[in-house]
């Protein structure tokens, strides 16, 4: 049975409902996704025999569907965090956490990978293998790698993977393509000089960093390429300053910078991360400054494969879906970006409505009208590859 033949109705389609609104009034931060895990844990356990494996890589967690130990192994990747975001709707299933909610759609995500269960259990295909996998802290940019690095994923080399996202402002279940890169690289950074505290009448007898910091900002600015044509593009956004204290006697010894970097791909990201150290060694001794610096929340940019990229334009055409295809990456960080490095993927976008709340809003809610969809496409993908 197709499950675009069951009505929306139905009693598989009130359970994967019951599901996303549950998941999203109890939201989990990033590494802290346990309750999350088990929720899709029991879920799945309650409708269908697939064997899962917790734990991987934290709270990560895989339902396998083996129809043969022979043929392609498919990989459905969905993710399990939320954000610290303050939940601004007042429905019935807002967030009971406060400061914690699903303001990226991953509850919508779990619940369309977690409903296809209902159409998977009832497959009988001669070949192959279909894995659902449900991916810890990718708000963070650590879940995917941690994932694959675990020993545990070691029995899994899908020859597919695959992923959505929800896309508010695009027309509501459409399926978005991109021609290469679905999303951009994307690294953050923070830089500390520290010199000598003084009292604030006499800061010659100190060294302030605040001349130092703001040539730097004014030399970041100076590395942005902000036009999204350019196989240059990279946008540097400062995202948090902090110096000294409110002590109007003192002048401070110390500042730090933090910032995210953008760029399409990696051999550019590599560039700009040499420019800007180059940058901070030479401003901190030209200032009689030390520094320190560290990287960390990298997000790999998403590169699609051209195969995969067809079987998801075949699955919107069969399921009557508006395809919109696009050149430009989105400017978002995706820890899918890991699959990419690793395996044929690919991701696509289904929009979430043109008037929907922006993603990470605090009145950002997944549609729920979208779920059928998602679930459709995935369906359609599988079936293509198995038959």
């Amino acid at each position: 049975m197709h499950f675009q033949e069951l009505s929306y109705f139905s009693d598989m389609m009130n359970e994967i409902l019951a599901l996303r609104k549950e998941l999203h009034a109890n939201p989990e931060l990033s590494g802290n996704e346990i309750n999350t895990a088990r929720r899709i844990k029991d879920f799945i356990s309650l409708h269908s025999n697939a064997e899962i494996i917790d734990n991987i890589g934290g709270n990560g967690l895989a339902a396998v569907f083996e129809f043969s130990k022979n043929g392609p192994q498919i990989m459905i990747r969905c993710e399990l965090d939320a954000l610290p975001i303050q939940e601004k709707n007042d429905f019935k299933h807002r967030s009971c956490i406060d400061g914690i909610s699903h303001k990226c759609g991953h509850d919508g995500h779990m619940s369309i990978v977690a409903g296809l269960i209902f159409w998977l259990r009832a497959q009988t295909f001669d070949k192959g293998q279909v894995v659902l996998l449900f991916q810890p802290a990718e708000e963070t940019g650590k879940g995917a790698h941690q994932m694959l690095t675990d020993k545990k994923f070691d029995r899994f080399s899908p020859d597919f993977v695959f992923a959505l996202h929800n896309l508010p402002g695009k027309p509501l279940n459409s399926v978005i393509l991109k021609k290469e890169f679905f999303s951009a690289t994307v690294k953050s950074m923070f830089v500390k000089f520290t010199g000598k505290e003084a009292h604030a009448s006499e800061p010659e007898n100190g060294n302030n960093p605040a001349l130092a910091i703001s040539k730097l900002i004014a030399e970041f600015s100076k590395l942005n390429t902000p036009e999204p044509s350019s196989p240059e593009f990279s946008i540097l956004t400062p995202v948090h300053f902090k110096m000294g204290d409110r002590s109007y006697g003192i002048s401070p010894a110390s500042a730090e910078l933090h910032y995210t970097i953008r760029a399409w791909s990696n051999p550019v990201m590599e560039e700009l991360m040499h420019k800007i150290k180059t940058l901070i060694a030479e401003i901190a001794d030209a200032h009689k400054l030390k520094q320190e610096t560290d990287w960390f929340e990298y997000f790999p940019e998403v590169k699609n494969d051209a195969g995969c990229n067809e079987i998801i334009e075949k699955a919107a055409n069969k399921n009557g879906l508006k395809l919109l295809k696009e050149d430009i990456p989105f400017r978002f960080g995706e820890d899918f970006g890991w699959y990419s490095k690793n395996y044929p993927a690919a991701m696509f976008g289904l929009g979430a409505g043109e008037n929907s709340p922006a993603l990470h809003h605090a009145d950002y809610d997944f549609p729920d009208e979208i779920l059928e969809s998602g679930i459709n496409m995935f369906q359609t993908m599988i079936e293509d590859i198995f038959t």
